[in-house]
């Protein structure tokens, strides 16, 4: 009796620690696969390379900045071009954009509502061609993961839009620590239910409070975050806007770029969104005139457009490739919202030991919405790549008030080409390591062509302040430089773990 009493607590002991032993490895098996699980269809689109002639391929900008005594000054183009796309359409209209939303916080810089025009001209033009195919893709976070239903979402979807909310469950987890344990406790009822809140709203602390399930679906930190639109001209041929820009009144101020492309090249993002869309519960058919995806005739080499469709790591594949192939005496300008990406780091040191030539323009963290006031990850990053390299990498920052310097923009320049790549894809682990939704457009012109001076007259005209007197695009280096080590390895704990959504 005495044995089987001693022997009793010891058995108990042995099977919790098989029990904790098995819930251990049955999270560390949903964290592996959540982090690298066969990616959905239309993800990973590497397109053809199209050859385009130079006329079909542009480059918009939309640049804020503020005078002497602080008042904003803004040029933007890239949703007047989205608005005269939306006019012109006549057979198709493709858009996803990660916010939609007119929310406005602050009213400084002064903000224009964008997603009300956007929203507007898409019904108008509904009315107006009621043949005209729609399809309106956009992340969850515009609803708060159905905890907060949009009015501008449900008015087009009255006015018969289809809209399609992106089912980020089957991408990959990029904070698989957090998500595996979600999958595995709380994805069966945490979808938001409107009126059920008793938190907090993380994007609005004026509205109602919102589920548990809503945060609990954020902390997975996942998105779609492409920006773009693709419709007809009109006249039977395919025209995209792809960028960096969301039709959002809180971030309408921001400084952003885009492409504006002409022709087939446009194909395989637009197959990509479609089979986004059907991964997201969308049934419908969408037909598009084979006619508009005809190539066009021979164009010599010198006064081609090579453009070629990326999105999410096909971007980070592409840019490490073209990265690691410049040779001394190229050029690598890069006017960037948010860089993080430690292999890119890696390669862009190994780039200046080489002796090519680096600039950034990077936004200083300063300005926006919640996580971008911190000052990660650009912050220390830059103070990395400026000690790292004995001062070989140049950096300025963007002067923001108020607003955020939203640009994706990188240009390699060669002796005789550019390569350049924009679009909605900041250099972050999330964006081009195959975690959220992203898409870019890489184009390659001769480096004395229209297109290419029009990118070098852009990134010279911030990095050098060309501008009326009393403003100033960019900052020196030292004013926001941070080589303090606790921030350092903190932005590194945060990139490496997911544990952020930059």
């Amino acid at each position: 009796m005495q044995m089987t009493a001693a022997a009793s607590p010891s058995r108990h002991r042995l099977w919790r620690r098989l029990l904790y032993a098995t819930l251990g490895l049955v999270w560390i098996a949903t964290a592996w696969w959540g982090a690298t699980k066969p990616l959905p269809p239309g993800t990973r689109t590497q397109g053809a390379l199209y050859t385009l002639p130079p006329s079909d391929v542009s480059l918009l900008t939309d640049i804020t900045a503020a005078d002497a005594y602080g008042h904003p000054v803004s040029n933007q183009a890239i949703f007047d071009e989205t608005l005269k796309l939306v006019s012109q359409a006549r057979q198709i209209l493709v858009l996803d954009y990660y916010l939609f939303s007119d929310q406005h916080p602050v009213d400084d810089p002064p903000l224009r509502p964008l997603s009300a025009q956007l929203r507007d001209a898409l019904i108008s033009r509904h009315r107006e061609v009621p043949q005209l195919q729609i399809l309106f893709v956009t992340d969850p976070i515009n609803e708060l993961h159905g905890a907060a239903p949009s009015r501008d979402l449900q008015q087009l979807r009255s006015a018969g839009v289809n809209v399609v909310v992106t089912d980020l469950k089957p991408l990959r987890d990029a904070n698989f620590m957090y998500s595996s344990l979600w999958r595995l406790t709380l994805s069966w009822w945490s979808d938001g239910h409107p009126g059920s809140g008793w938190l907090p709203n993380p994007r609005d602390a004026g509205t109602a409070l919102v589920p548990f399930g809503a945060w609990a679906q954020l902390l997975n930190f996942k998105a779609n975050h492409r920006e773009l639109i693709i419709g007809d001209d009109g006249q039977g041929k395919l025209v995209g806007i792809v960028g960096s820009a969301d039709p959002y009144d809180a971030s309408s101020a921001s400084s952003n770029v885009a492409a504006r492309i002409v022709g087939p090249a446009l194909e395989p993002l637009l197959a990509s969104e479609l089979a986004v869309a059907r991964f997201s519960g969308w049934n419908g058919h969408f037909l598009w005139p084979t006619a508009a995806l005809q190539p066009d005739p021979a164009l010599p080499a010198a006064e081609a457009a090579r453009v070629q469709v990326l999105t999410e790591g096909a971007i980070g594949t592409a840019l490490l490739a073209h990265v690691r192939s410049a040779a001394p005496g190229d050029s690598i300008d890069i006017a960037m919202f948010c860089l993080a990406d430690r292999p890119l780091i890696m390669a862009l040191l190994d780039a200046a030991r080489r002796g090519v030539h680096l600039r950034l323009i990077l936004d200083p963290g300063k300005d926006g919405i919640g996580k971008h006031r911190s000052g990660l990850p650009n912050q220390p990053v830059a103070s990395e790549l400026v000690s790292a390299s004995d001062g070989a990498i140049h950096v300025r920052w963007y002067r923001t008030h108020g607003e955020q310097f939203h640009t994706k923009l990188v240009m390699i320049r060669g002796p005789a080409r550019m390569w350049l790549l924009t679009g909605s894809a900041d250099l972050t682990r999330h964006a081009i390591e195959d975690y959220d939704l992203e898409a870019d457009v890489a184009i390659e012109v001769g480096r004395d062509t229209p297109l290419a001076q029009q990118g070098l007259e852009y990134f010279t005209t911030l990095w050098e302040n060309h501008a009326v007197p009393g403003i100033e695009y960019t900052a020196d280096f030292p004013q926001y430089a941070e080589p303090g080590q606790a921030r350092y390895w903190l932005y590194r704990f945060l990139e490496g773990t997911g544990w952020a959504s930059f």
